[in-house]
């Protein structure tokens, strides 16, 4: 009886590391994790550099998408490719916002910490009076200035990524810092030709 209570606990191991390691090219992995075995697994594959960049991406991603929704507020009169790549950002956040909630829950860490309260001083983040200049642009100027800051943006959550790439721990913070690292370079390149031409 002993032999097989150990053997099944052995394959619901292998199977809890199994569906971690299939979960980690998804961007939901980890999200519903039910079993207190996976959650154990979960909560000891990381360091506390994966927990400082949750803490510290998540506000710096919900200024990015607070900053989307400023300009496509304004409507009609903001520049149509500003505008496109405004709704790209926020679909690209939003899940990931949801995402880092969610490790830093299962991890058992604080979802606001001393690095959340940094706030404005951390890497690239907007102050109340950048935001409050956007915030207050006409739709016709509002384009130009939130790709400027959008692009101080991206190179402070760039910075932080990379960080997580060389110092992180857990498997799928650190793919979603590569991914971040990739896709907001592109974005970067491509903010800065837009500016060029506006």
């Amino acid at each position: 009886m002993h032999t097989t209570t150990t053997r099944t606990l052995a394959i619901a191991a292998a199977l809890t590391l199994g569906l971690t390691l299939a979960g980690c090219s998804t961007s939901n992995s980890g999200s519903d994790t039910g079993s207190s075995s996976s959650s154990t697994a979960a909560a000891s594959a990381h360091n506390d550099q994966d927990v400082m960049f949750a803490q510290m991406m998540l506000p710096h991603h919900k200024q990015a998408v607070e900053m989307s929704d400023m300009l496509l507020a304004k409507g009609s009169g903001v520049d149509i490719d500003v505008a496109s790549l405004a709704k790209q950002i926020k679909a690209a956040q939003s899940p990931e916002i949801k995402q880092l909630t969610s490790w830093l829950k299962g991890w058992g860490e604080p979802v606001e910490s001393e690095h959340s309260g940094m706030g404005h001083s951390m890497s690239g983040m907007m102050s109340d009076s950048d935001m409050s200049d956007l915030d207050q642009a006409s739709a016709k100027d509002a384009g130009k200035l939130y790709l400027e800051q959008m692009v101080q943006h991206h190179k402070g959550a760039v910075d932080m990524a990379k960080t997580e790439v060389d110092k992180g721990k857990n498997t799928d913070a650190v793919a979603m810092a590569k991914s971040i690292v990739s896709s907001q370079t592109e974005q970067i390149t491509q903010m800065q030709d837009m500016l060029a031409s506006l």
